[in-house]
């Protein structure tokens, strides 16, 4: 059975006390986007047999949503961490290519740059935060 840790609470939850919510870390395209962009955003997943990132919610805990990195042939856990990381934590991606010598992220490591060349964090290409608010947030 597979067996996440939420990071907002700190339990230990087997796959019956949560939700999975499909592949995580996506580029989101909305309204003014071209339909390739939207149709890819939509229906374009990876779905591969191997390390896979994903999107889960703590459904009988907290109730929040979080992201973990697991070999899906396997159902190894390398790591889980919060929802609003735009991509995986160094600890969680040393964790995987100790486990995976072979394996190398498919994303751009380097932080995002502004138009001046300063570093700017939340101004590149990475996904928005999961829009869907935690149960305690609401007032």
């Amino acid at each position: 059975m597979l067996t996440l840790t939420c990071p907002y609470c700190g339990v230990a939850a087997e796959e019956t006390e949560l939700h999975p919510g499909g592949e995580s870390h996506l580029k989101r395209f909305g309204p003014g986007s071209s339909d390739t962009d939207f149709e890819a955003y939509l229906f374009a997943r990876k779905n591969p047999k191997g390390v896979h990132f994903e999107r889960w919610r703590h459904l009988y805990g907290c109730g929040k949503w979080f992201l973990a990195a697991r070999d899906t042939a396997t159902l190894q856990v390398f790591g889980t961490y919060r929802a609003q990381t735009p991509t995986p934590p160094a600890e969680i991606v040393a964790a995987i290519q100790a486990a995976r010598p072979h394996w190398q992220p498919d994303w751009d490591t380097s932080p995002p740059r502004n138009a001046e060349g300063d570093s700017a964090p939340g101004l590149g290409d990475d996904p928005a935060p999961n829009p869907t608010p935690a149960r305690d947030s609401f007032a």
